[in-house]
């Protein structure tokens, strides 16, 4: 019953914008805290950024300045605001839901981000 479905994903240049959407449902969204993991081929898995059920968020250094997350509760819905993005910033994009108990996450099916002239 538990659904974690990204969305927003698709063709950007370099320098440009994309905004990707997750959207949670079958849990209570507000006590979660969420996150945005990227996996590009050959690569490992690696954070982008995270918000806590509180709103506070942190990024991965490579982001900062350049991908802002954010939380709407009453939209069950997290966001990844991606700016000035660059080649290497192609991946698939993959949203997770966090429980506070520290049990398993629930995570999305991916969203491709790809950047190319």
């Amino acid at each position: 019953q538990v659904q974690v479905v990204e969305s927003g994903g698709g063709l950007a240049q370099p320098g440009g914008s994309l905004r990707l959407s997750c959207a949670a449902s079958g849990i209570i969204f507000s006590a979660y805290a969420m996150g945005w993991y990227r996996q590009a081929p050959g690569k490992r898995r690696e954070l982008v950024a995270g918000i806590t059920s509180g709103g506070s968020t942190n990024y991965a250094d490579s982001m900062k300045g350049r991908f802002i997350i954010s939380r709407d509760n009453a939209k069950s819905t997290v966001y990844l605001q991606m700016n000035r993005l660059k080649p290497e910033d192609t991946a698939v994009y993959y949203c997770i839901a966090k429980p506070s108990n520290g049990l398993a996450g629930y995570w999305g099916q991916g969203t491709q981000v790809t950047v190319s002239s």
